[in-house]
């Protein structure tokens, strides 16, 4: 437990770290606006899920407490699906619905590359 809460702790406070330095360096922000930071840590942390489980899983002897500070405590908390969910209802009440399906399907669609990749890459 205290190795996922670590790991959670040092993962939240770089995705808002991440995120705020992404959102404060793109052309136009704001609430109205494509949520670039939260999308690109959620992608990132995709990536580095996929590679980092399936290199724990598949090659690497660590112990649980390490694998499970790393993906579920700072990977966990890396990523957010409440903060998409969030931003995606704030396009949706800013009459944003069409970025909002946009952010939602990319999101996804993103993803699940991103892991896929992660993965071919732990694997070479």
């Amino acid at each position: 437990m205290l190795a996922v809460a670590i790991g959670g702790a040092a993962g939240s406070v770089l995705r808002y770290l991440i995120a705020r330095a992404i959102d404060h360096r793109a052309p136009v922000t704001g609430a109205a606006d494509f949520p670039l930071g939260i999308f690109a840590v959620n992608v990132a942390g995709a990536l580095l899920l996929g590679l980092i489980a399936t290199a724990l899983l598949e090659r690497a002897s660590v112990s649980e407490p390490i694998r499970l500070a790393l993906t579920v405590g700072l990977l966990g908390g890396f990523t957010t699906f409440s903060t998409l969910s969030f931003d995606s209802l704030a396009l949706i009440d800013a009459g944003r619905w069409h970025i909002a399906l946009l952010n939602l399907a990319a999101s996804a669609a993103a993803g699940l590359a991103a892991v896929w990749l992660g993965q071919q890459l732990a694997r070479l």
